[in-house]
């Protein structure tokens, strides 16, 4: 008797774990290890220009540095925020384009500094390798997108339904008793 009390209250909830991981409502089971990947190559990236002793030019360095740093930290964050349910205490009601627009400014940001460091290294094995990673998490950043617009389409052409403080449109109230 004393099971029946307490059994509605002790059976686990799936839907209410704290990591969704591709079970998430933003990443599929495509995309989420995309974007495991899109960190993990960006960190490789950003690791290996970090080991780079010495630049005779070293503009191009500092802009690889700072892309593949920024794709690593915020990439991890974005991952962080999609795959578990801290998304929903951020108070953003547009993941779906703030997932695409920033996965596609860090893609053509990748694409531009590793252009731009592969013709302004010095030729090391180190800074060549570094550049391959650039490319890698840059194919990966695209890839990314292409699977997104597969699954949800272009952001852009989504018809938003009126809000007010974030949440539905209420109803239009009906005019009583014929009155204006």
């Amino acid at each position: 008797m004393a099971n029946d009390v307490y059994s509605p209250t002790t059976v686990s909830d799936p839907k209410s774990s704290f990591f969704l991981g591709s079970g998430s409502q933003f990443l599929d089971k495509v995309r989420f290890p995309l974007k495991v990947s899109e960190v993990l190559l960006s960190l490789v990236a950003f690791a290996l220009e970090e080991s780079v002793s010495s630049c005779s030019s070293c503009h191009s360095l500092y802009f690889f540095e700072f892309v593949s740093c920024t794709a690593f930290l915020f990439t991890a964050l974005l991952l962080i925020l999609l795959a578990t349910t801290l998304h929903s205490k951020v108070g953003l009601s547009c993941w779906p384009k703030v997932d695409f627009f920033y996965t596609a400014a860090i893609a053509v940001l990748l694409l531009l500094s590793s252009i731009m460091f592969a013709s302004g290294n010095d030729g090391t094995s180190v800074e060549t390798v570094a550049v391959v990673f650039g490319f890698l998490a840059m194919a990966a950043f695209c890839a990314d997108l292409v699977f997104f617009l597969k699954v949800n389409g272009n952001p852009l052409r989504r018809q938003a339904t009126p809000t007010t403080n974030g949440g539905p449109a209420p109803p239009e109230a009906e005019k009583l008793n014929g009155a204006p």
